[in-house]
């Protein structure tokens, strides 16, 4: 039986070359007093990017303050800074130019300045925040989602560990969407991207569920979509149309409309790379790449008819008689994609080589971030198949 559902997606999009110039007012409408400009390192600025967001500010009679430094993996520290900045300040009202790594630590600021206490603990599951400062986002590289999502993913220095939270509260108010912003990427970022956007869809497609229809064939031309447009973005990487095809797939891969009737998804390959991230700081889709054809070969035969059908209908793996070797031809095919727009299928190829107490270490990890220690649905995972998984993957 299809599973009864609530798609709840607030945010405001405003699409197309030249949207950045719209921020002022979108920020105007929320009817704020001041604004955080949130952002990551320098090539925001150099770009011009800050410069066009300013002046839309200034234009519109918004006042702001400006935190920068972000990172990939965004850390606590930076959301503590923030937080108090936002305190002293009077900001009610953030908003996050760059990538998901910006707009997570933009929704963890907004959380700690809109609730006493650690915010660290609504990222450990200790407590649960009652508020988030409004925020909106200008875009600058499609993968996380985080523009239309509720998640937001935090690395803590101390212990290396990487967790996310996911609360409705924290959808942005806007979205800014450019696809000329991206155009600069290097490509091993916009590969990346463009497996994390996937990721998204495929961590909700392969489930233990009923799944309409409908929502399937969403998640099937979303896939194939983001495969042809990667492809075409390594030869071409100013190809404005098939950024724009990337760019809005990616929004709509983690804003809940590929979830829509089933029971949620697995997930468990975003939380064993998780650990990858917290530990040796790698890029999430490149992570996800390297563990994803290890976990699906772990898992397969517990939802053997739904790979199958992956493979007939994503990967266009000629139909056959037997839904294993089907199963099969679709997780090598996937991984020949992979390998086709330059990203990693096994941890060396992403460039770390875990040693047998660092596996065990990131399984332990994973474990203990997990309720009842276990993740995934397809095939739930304890601490031992973690680690079986993160050595078959080396």
């Amino acid at each position: 039986m299809i599973r009864n559902f609530t798609y709840y997606t607030p945010t405001k999009v405003a699409f197309g070359a030249g949207a950045e110039a719209k921020t002022g007012r979108l920020v105007k409408e929320q009817g704020c007093r001041k604004v955080l400009l949130h952002y990551g390192g320098g090539s925001a600025r150099r770009s011009g990017l800050l410069d066009r967001v300013e002046q839309s500010l200034a234009q519109a009679g918004v006042e702001y303050v400006q935190l920068g430094g972000v990172v990939p993996n965004p850390r606590l520290s930076l959301v503590y800074e923030g937080i108090d900045l936002c305190r002293r300040e009077g900001v009610d009202f953030i908003l996050a130019v760059g990538g998901g790594s910006v707009i997570d630590s933009a929704k963890a600021i907004g959380y700690g300045a809109a609730n006493e206490g650690d915010v660290w603990d609504y990222y450990m599951g200790l407590r649960k925040p009652s508020a988030c400062l409004p925020l909106g986002a200008v875009l600058t590289l499609s993968a996380t989602g985080s523009e239309m999502s509720n998640s937001s993913v935090i690395t803590k220095e101390e212990g290396l560990l990487k967790r996310a939270y996911n609360d409705d509260i924290s959808r942005p108010k806007f979205a800014v969407l450019n696809p000329e912003l991206t155009m600069t990427l290097p490509p091993y970022q916009t590969a990346s991207g463009c497996v994390d956007i996937m990721m998204h869809t495929m961590e909700r497609y392969f489930n233990q569920s009923e799944n309409l229809e409908l929502t399937d064939g969403i998640s099937h031309a979303l896939l194939k979509t983001v495969m042809k447009n990667a492809a075409i973005l390594l030869e071409r990487p100013e190809d404005y149309n098939a950024r724009a095809e990337v760019m809005w797939a990616g929004s709509l891969s983690h804003n809940g409309l590929t979830g829509c009737g089933n029971d949620g998804g697995d997930w468990a390959c975003h939380k064993l790379e998780h650990e990858l991230g917290g530990l040796y700081d790698v890029a999430h889709g490149a992570g996800l790449a390297a563990v994803w054809g290890s976990w699906a070969r772990y898992v397969y035969k517990a939802r053997v008819e739904r790979f199958a059908q992956f493979a007939r209908c994503v990967m266009d793996v000629d139909a056959c008689d037997d839904p294993e070797a089907c199963a099969l031809a679709g997780i090598a095919a996937l991984e020949d994609f992979f390998r086709s727009i330059q990203m990693p299928t096994s941890l060396r190829e992403l460039g770390v080589n875990p040693t047998e107490s660092e596996i065990e270490e990131m399984a332990a990890k994973c474990a203990a971030g997990a309720p009842g220690g276990t993740v995934g649905v397809v095939r739930p995972l304890e601490q031992a198949d973690m680690a079986a998984i993160y050595r078959a993957a080396l």
